[in-house]
């Protein structure tokens, strides 16, 4: 089976934010090969309820796990760095998100690629284009095209390239 190419969103608001995004880099190995990570980029938390800033940046990780194996694999490390789900939208330690799987489009219970909220989110789409400068929509459209429609939305660069360690 040939590798894809798996984009990953992660964030963390609560705790050593910058250290559990460390370990979900280093943990991510486990799932496949680690080709890419972006900066590191601090948000205004987007919904919920009153809660600090986040930390999120996005990593790239080539995988022959299946779509569903791999999500698996993301809510394991989100339970290993004591992730608790309150509340919709509520403070985390982590959150892994799928955003991409190669070029599939999947839409079943409790998994769907690309990640339904994708477009809307700068501190996603930044990220993401920093990595994968030509990432699309399984139907063909240019990620950085969505940058107007949350160009009002304030993201920091909290840390460049390499804060996470080597790839």
């Amino acid at each position: 089976m040939a590798a894809e190419e798996a984009a990953v969103g992660l964030g963390s608001n609560l705790g050593d934010r910058e250290a559990h995004l460390r370990a979900a880099v280093a943990g991510l190995a486990g799932l496949g090969d680690v080709v890419a990570v972006s900066s590191l980029y601090e948000t205004a938390p987007l919904g919920g309820v009153p809660q600090a800033p986040y930390l999120n940046a996005v990593a790239v990780v080539a995988t022959v796990l299946p779509a569903r194996a791999f999500l698996d694999g993301l809510l394991e490390l989100e339970r290993a760095a004591g992730r608790e789900r309150r509340e919709r939208w509520g403070p985390r330690t982590l959150d892994c998100d799928l955003l991409l799987h190669g070029d599939a489009a999947i839409d079943e219970p409790g998994l769907r690629v690309p990640h339904p909220r994708l477009t809307e989110r700068r501190f996603v789409l930044e990220p993401l284009v920093e990595v994968c400068p030509g990432a699309r929509l399984p139907d063909g459209t240019l990620l950085h095209a969505f940058f107007p429609a949350v160009a009002d939305q304030q993201v920091h660069v909290y840390a460049g390239p390499g804060w996470a360690g080597p790839v």
